[in-house]
């Protein structure tokens, strides 16, 4: 893995830029819309706006970075374009109420800041996959656990400098977490620019010794989704993410209802888990490398279940908390496997393809899932019953993983 530390770590900046993009986004756009828009419901439905374009665009950008060959590369043109425009309207979104001084008898504000949210988020889409793509096509099979590890471990980083120096940043004005973002958006593609070029052959499982026999089906005619493993795979991925959405959405009224905690409070409790997910990944990595892909994402689909059934049954704050962290390190060994093992069923040349089915998936249980769970919270008057749905989406998503065959995921 030392041989290609250094250009995992430079692949790793492209996902860097998401996930500090998206923290910010996350945390204070729907602020700024709560002020414009009275219905907490379309100001929900406004922010699954990401998710949908992932669903739509994703696979498709995916494809095409696949099909794409000239003198920047496959994925670079892509992140070229994608990266400094989207970090253009990123920068502008505080700017939304800047208008109605210029034009005081027109309410503009909320048409210049959903023009600026869709805009990003289709550029954002436009560089996503074949962003994530750059892993692959960089690093051998056989160590891309280990990097997709630290990727997302970096990602993670983006996730934590959003969080606090951006909160640092948002109590001087609302304009500087955006600042920084596009800041570092911009810098980090200038990084990616000046120290990384793509392989003339990207790696890729491509070999018959590498091929599991899904993708050799793949290769004689059959098209990619109907093809059982990727399929139950992708379907492991989405209810894993059913899962995980449901209580990233709604955690902070759990805690209010079982504990009484404000929502302060309850965002803190997530914070050890953050950290130890961060820490775990690239071991998480190492781990599936060892003892194979699928044996790492069962044992971490397992840990994740033990520990929602120890929430639902011991109702204690410290056991919470615990339990929290043991998720953590579930969750990581998740991520560090579960993307390396869909791109290597890709036949060879399909990469950015089968990123963008990935995202799809994962996107899809963030639009689904939300909305399932608070279906459930409505019916029952209760947000008590959260972990236990998060229990039985992983518990579907670990059926299907015992349906994946192949040596993409059993390696």
């Amino acid at each position: 893995m030392r041989k290609y530390l250094a250009k995992t770590l430079i692949i790793s900046l492209a996902f860097f830029t998401i996930s500090l993009a998206w923290s910010i986004y996350n945390s204070y756009v729907p602020v700024f819309l709560s002020g414009l828009i009275k219905s907490s419901t379309i100001v929900g439905a406004i922010m699954t706006i990401d998710n949908l374009f992932g669903v739509i665009f994703q696979p498709f950008f995916g494809r095409l970075s696949d099909r794409t060959k000239n003198r920047f590369g496959r994925r670079m043109p892509f992140l070229l374009v994608g990266i400094p425009i989207s970090a253009l309207f990123f920068f502008f979104i505080p700017w939304y109420d800047r208008l109605d001084s210029l034009f005081p008898r027109h309410n503009l504000s909320l048409a210049f800041i959903m023009v600026l949210v869709i805009l990003m988020n289709f550029f954002m889409s436009v560089y996503r996959a074949p962003a994530v793509a750059l892993m692959p096509d960089a690093i051998p099979p056989s160590l891309r656990s280990r990097a997709n590890g630290i990727i997302v471990a970096i990602g993670g980083v983006g996730t934590i400098i959003a969080l606090t120096l951006g909160g640092s940043l948002y109590k001087l004005g609302k304009i500087y977490p955006f600042m920084l973002d596009s800041g570092l958006m911009l810098l980090a593609l200038l990084v990616l620019v000046l120290f990384y070029r793509e392989p003339e052959t990207p790696f890729a499982a491509d070999s018959d010794e590498e091929k599991d026999g899904d993708a050799r089906e793949g290769e004689r005619g059959r098209k990619g989704l109907f093809r059982p493993s990727l399929l139950f795979m992708l379907l492991t991925v989405f209810f894993w993410f059913c899962g995980f959405e449901a209580i990233n959405s709604f955690f902070t009224l759990f805690c209010k209802e079982r504990f009484g905690m404000n929502p302060g409070d309850a965002t803190q409790m997530m914070a050890p888990m953050v950290l130890t997910f961060m820490v775990c990944c690239y071991p998480g990595g190492v781990l599936g490398s060892k003892m194979g892909r699928k044996r790492a994402l069962l044992l971490g689909n397992a840990l994740i279940v033990a520990a929602f059934l120890g929430i639902v049954l011991i109702p204690d704050y410290t056991w919470t908390t615990i339990s929290l962290l043991i998720c953590g390190v579930g969750w990581a060994l998740i991520n560090a496997n579960a993307y390396p093992a869909v791109t290597q069923m890709a036949p060879a040349g399909q990469t950015g393809r089968y990123t963008g089915y990935y995202y799809a998936f994962t996107f899809a249980a963030s639009i689904a899932s939300p909305i399932l769970y608070g279906l459930v919270a409505d019916l029952t008057k209760r947000q008590g019953w959260l972990f236990l749905y998060g229990g039985v989406m992983f518990s579907i998503g670990l059926l299907f993983m015992f349906m994946v065959r192949g040596k993409a995921i059993s390696e």
